[in-house]
């Protein structure tokens, strides 16, 4: 599971984590829980499923600096996983990576100890950003938000403007010069759909945002 998601800002409630929970206990599975947003959570505070009780024994927790620390393409992060798990791991990215390179891991080193303020100071924009989306895309009348609890992401239900996400994507990128993430590239379940990464500097992403509503609304008056 991926909370705070990808690519659709949605964090899973305790309950839900539950209901997984005991899904993976009754059936003796593990679980593999990727917490890479767990920073960017726009309310409450982030839960794991790992904390529930029977799950420390089962589940393998992913984190990274990408997201936490703003170190996007520096590939390092971590597992929290029992023992056992460790070591196995361990081996294989031993034969497989090695090992990342030295000016990495002390970038990395350096980056955990600048302690949770460093944290906050990175998420800020974002949450900023996230509140600037839904408040311009609100205004639409063909596009829909999906609500978005977490991550640098939002997700935009596109199918009123009769266009696939692939299409509406391809279009606005050769209209307006803008990139999106058509939501087919994540499965069948969010085709129609695009998501917007919150990854500019807030007049850009004003900017931005007013073309993408001018542009759907002109696919409803050429039509």
């Amino acid at each position: 599971i991926n909370t705070p998601n990808n690519p659709t800002g949605a964090v899973y409630t305790r309950p839900t984590l539950e209901a997984v929970a005991e899904v993976v206990r009754d059936h003796d599975l593990w679980l593999i829980s990727d917490e890479v947003y767990d920073t960017q959570l726009w309310s409450g505070d982030h839960q794991s499923p790992r904390a529930l009780p029977g799950m420390a024994e089962r589940t393998l927790v992913v984190g990274s600096l990408s997201k936490s620390h703003a170190m996007t393409g520096s590939r390092i992060g971590w597992l929290i996983a029992p023992e056992p798990v460790v070591a196995a791991v361990t081996a294989l990215a031993t034969n497989t990576t090695y090992g990342l390179p030295g000016y990495i891991m002390d970038a990395g080193l350096a980056a955990l100890s600048l302690g949770p303020d460093f944290e906050a100071g990175v998420s800020g924009p974002f949450r900023r950003r996230r509140d600037l989306a839904l408040a311009r895309l609100g205004q639409a009348n063909l596009l829909r938000l999906v609500p978005s609890g977490g991550a640098m992401y939002v997700m935009v239900d596109v199918r009123a403007t009769g266009l696939s996400g692939e299409a509406f994507a391809l279009r606005l990128l050769e209209h307006e010069r803008i990139a999106v993430m058509p939501g087919e590239s994540f499965g069948q379940a969010a085709s129609g759909h695009i998501r917007i990464a919150l990854t500019v500097a807030d007049d850009l992403l004003d900017d931005a945002l007013g073309r993408l509503l001018a542009f759907a609304e002109s696919l409803a008056t050429s039509d």
